[in-house]
């Protein structure tokens, strides 16, 4: 079993679409692990407050009249939150997608979410570190079973888990704490969640543009105009806020 210190919560999501900036979320499940392996589900559907392309119904099956009388996310963000309180994450491409794009919604919703102190285990890095194939062939592949409902939120989350917990016992090297895992795969530093910076032997460093490969800190020190740039440009908040961070911490050196 998965040795765990505090809760752990697997998250997915089906949305509008696959843009940080601009997406929006449609349905969202949490399963909970608590760390004498009691689990709760809460699942929601969500009212994008924007019209569902067709493209991304014909994947999850949820149209606009399904949603037309649903919640916000403003309006449940706080009940979430607290379900989300004290828990590290994990999910199947949670680290670049589902975790980066609820972090979005929080900030828009103005609540704090904290993610500093969470630890994140996705499953989708273990499984294409060490087999390389996709959620439905995960399942069968690690649980030998079919996975019904593909695309329901609250199927995927549960079968999330339990691919893990079958990773756990096929790959003993991976350990059975978040700590171990994580160390094993190689899971990297995250700067921000759209991966625009990178971390280097601990300096935040630009991973796209003209200045890809250049620290953060010493372009915008040279060019401050540059920040400015990018916070008017279409960059998740996320992006902007830790953009921000660093641009303060400049500013505070220079006193």
């Amino acid at each position: 079993m998965l040795h765990l210190t505090k809760p752990l919560a697997f998250i997915d999501l089906e949305t509008t679409g696959i843009n940080l900036g601009t997406d929006r979320i449609l349905e969202i499940a949490i399963v909970k692990i608590l760390p004498d392996g009691t689990k709760t589900v809460k699942r929601k559907l969500i009212n994008p407050e924007m019209p569902i392309p067709k493209s991304s119904s014909d994947i999850h099956g949820i149209t606009d009249e399904m949603v037309k009388d649903a919640p916000t996310f403003k309006q449940v963000a706080q009940e979430l939150k607290q379900m989300l309180d004290g828990c590290d994450l994990g999910g199947y491409n949670s680290n670049r997608f589902d975790i980066p794009l609820l972090n979005e919604e929080f900030l828009r919703a103005g609540v704090v979410f904290e993610m500093k102190g969470r630890k994140m285990v996705d499953v989708q890095n273990i499984f294409h570190k060490m087999e390389q194939r996709t959620l439905s062939a995960a399942y069968k592949f690690y649980c030998n079973r079919t996975l019904e409902n593909a695309h329901s939120a609250e199927a995927d989350a549960t079968a999330t888990y339990e691919i893990l917990l079958a990773q756990l016992d096929r790959y003993p090297e991976l350990g059975r704490t978040l700590e171990t895992i994580n160390k094993t795969i190689g899971e990297e530093v995250i700067v921000d969640f759209a991966r625009r910076f990178v971390m280097e032997n601990g300096v935040e460093i630009f991973n796209f543009g003209k200045y890809k490969g250049k620290s953060v800190a010493e372009v915008l020190t040279a060019e401050p105009q540059y920040y400015d740039w990018m916070m008017r440009g279409d960059f998740p908040q996320n992006t902007k806020q830790k953009l921000t961070e660093i641009f303060t911490r400049i500013k505070l050196k220079k006193g």
